[in-house]
């Protein structure tokens, strides 16, 4: 008799851990898949790493930097939905910052998974703040710009308040009260890191605020650049930038680069937290940036353009298990290859439609690489299309224009040589590739 109750009670603490752990095959063991820290800044420049030496070091010059990143929709919605699902805007159908993102997600996919999941920071423009479930973890703001960088209205774990303190700040302490969270838990985690910097209103901490002062202004070929009847009428009358004009760019300029000093302490402080939790060399660490922006270029100080200045960004990839040997990678890599990466590394099943690749395939050498890109955006100047190789870009903007420009002997894209008989014949191709990549794979989710 006492045998059987001795079972009875064995098989009773059994099943009791079983349903426990939510059911897991192996419930005292430590999920080993990888974890992952996206970090996604808010219309960062692929030109400004020097200001970051925390993040440069920490994350790219300890795995692969993407000389070749570039944003499909260089505006911040879309970008971030693109991020979210692996998926084109004409596919996930947020086209501007309005729009809501009503296509499944990778977080959903990967807390379904097993994974415990955060975000900290910036989420989509068109989101109210409020939790999403498929998120452990929730420390936010409404909307997709902050008033102030100072004692912000936040969304912690669904209250809702006034924090006191600067917002990158706040926001390195979330994040790292989440690695701690779940480092303590038998899942690996997700973390989407968001901050708001450099995003206007550029507010700099106010200890930063003497920094930078000998700043050299930033004046590259393209800036007011003169002759610009080549460009596409809404930019073609575009008047020449003025002293005063110029004066607050620089300005711009100046405060954004303040913000990322700043940022680039915290990055630092997470990547600490990392390695004090054991857990740093078992994270896929991704850094870029959701569009650029222009100062002066082409007479213009706004992003959704198709240059340079805005839908390159500063990307990289530090993962000690795939990348053991830092190097630049000039693979041409977009944001949409992000969500199939995760997918892969994390063993969660991919969606049957994804327009990014893996990149594992690209850090590992399997295969051939994509050598086009599709570019789109449906910004206030009009909506355009344009195809990227690296090297040469073809855009097109409806009822306006198409340009061509040789990045290789015209890198700040001063000369449109879409009428020039060399380039024919590849142009050509260009168009076909973006007729073919333009059609949409997903019909538009019910709203």
């Amino acid at each position: 008799m006492k045998t059987w109750i001795s079972k009875i009670f064995q098989l009773t603490i059994v099943l009791g851990l079983f349903f426990i752990t939510g059911g897991c095959r192996f419930p005292l063991t430590k999920d080993e898949r990888p974890n992952f820290l996206i970090i996604v800044t808010d219309d960062q420049r692929f030109d400004t790493m020097e200001y970051m030496p925390n993040t440069q070091q920490l994350i790219f010059d300890q795995g692969a930097t993407f000389s070749s990143g570039y944003i499909t929709t260089p505006f911040c919605c879309p970008s971030r939905a693109s991020i979210l699902t692996g998926l084109y805007a004409h596919n996930h159908y947020v086209y501007v910052n309005t729009d809501d993102l009503l296509l499944p997600t990778l977080v959903e996919d990967l807390h379904k998974n097993g994974y415990h999941t955060g975000l900290v920071g910036k989420y989509l423009n068109s989101w109210d703040g409020s939790i999403r479930p498929e998120f452990d973890y929730w420390a936010t703001f409404w909307g997709g710009t902050i008033p102030h960088y100072y004692d912000p209205e936040l969304n912690v774990n669904g209250d809702w308040g006034p924090r006191t303190g600067y917002i990158t700040y706040l926001f390195e302490d979330y994040a790292k009260e989440y690695i701690d969270l779940a480092t303590n838990q038998r899942k690996p985690f997700f973390l989407l890191f968001a901050p708001n910097a450099p995003h206007a209103p550029y507010t700099p901490l106010k200890e930063d605020k003497g920094l930078l002062q000998d700043l050299s202004p930033h004046r590259p070929p393209s800036f007011s650049e003169e002759d610009i009847s080549d460009k596409p009428s809404s930019i073609a009358n575009k008047p020449l930038i003025g002293e005063e004009e110029a004066i607050d760019i620089d300005n711009v300029r100046r405060r954004q680069l303040l913000t990322l000093i700043s940022l680039d302490r915290s990055i630092g402080a997470i990547m600490e937290k990392l390695k004090e939790t054991g857990e740093l060399d078992n994270t896929v660490v991704i850094f870029l940036s959701d569009n650029g922006k222009h100062w002066g270029e082409h007479r213009m100080n706004t992003k959704s353009t198709a240059y340079e200045e805005v839908i390159k960004v500063p990307f990289a990839m530090r993962y000690p298990a795939l990348i053991p040997t830092p190097y630049i990678e000039s693979g041409l890599v977009a944001n949409i290859d992000i969500a199939p990466t995760i997918y892969e590394l994390s063993e969660t099943r991919m969606p049957k439609v994804i327009d990014g690749l893996s990149l594992v395939d690209l850090l590992s050498g399997n295969g051939e690489w994509r050598s086009k890109l599709l570019l789109e955006a449906w910004p206030d100047r009009g909506h355009w299309t344009a195809v990227h190789t690296g090297d040469y870009v073809y855009i097109e903007t409806v009822d306006d224009i198409s340009e061509f420009y040789d990045l290789i002997n015209d890198p700040f894209e001063l000369e449109n040589a879409i009428n020039d008989p060399q380039y024919r014949s590849f142009i050509a191709e260009l168009q076909a590739f973006m007729q073919t990549e333009s059609e949409p794979r997903l019909p538009p989710p019910e709203k």
